[in-house]
């Protein structure tokens, strides 16, 4: 079976193209195939990979990609999915042969104020609307080839 690719998209590909690349892959493997990447990638942000590590997912070792390298890789996915405000969105570059673009406008991450502890919290809130994003998206499109 053709897994359907998806490509999640956000600024820097270090908090929300991550936990969702690292979602749709946890929970649907054996029919999605998901990469991340970001505009101007940045450094993985050391609190989402708690947060994540605390739902038994292990981001930790992940790499951050540049957008742009995978576009001239000739890269070919059925979804590109940005996961930032619309202003970020509209500078990801059109991929060839994309049969879908979604825009989920989630908080980022960085951007969180306050202690370690209250940006962990507010995180998680993150982290759990992109979790519920994933399993609709799983469920609306469960594509099989």
């Amino acid at each position: 079976m053709k897994k359907t690719k998806v490509l999640f998209v956000c600024e820097h590909n270090s908090a929300r193209s991550q936990m969702a690349e690292a979602f749709l892959n946890h929970f649907a493997s054996d029919r999605f195939e998901a990469e991340s990447a970001g505009l101007e990638p940045g450094k993985l942000n050391p609190i989402v990979v708690q947060a994540m590590k605390e739902l038994d997912i292990d981001i930790s070792k992940n790499q951050t990609k540049a957008v742009l390298d995978l576009f001239k890789q000739g890269k070919y996915y059925d979804f590109v999915i940005a996961v930032c405000d619309e202003s970020v969105a509209e500078r990801c570059p059109i991929f060839p042969g994309i049969n879908t673009k979604l825009s989920w406008n989630i908080p980022d991450p960085s951007r969180l104020e306050g202690t370690d502890e209250e940006k962990l919290k507010k995180t998680r809130v993150i982290r759990d609307q992109i979790k519920d994003k994933i399993s609709k998206f799983i469920e609306i499109y469960n594509i099989s080839n």
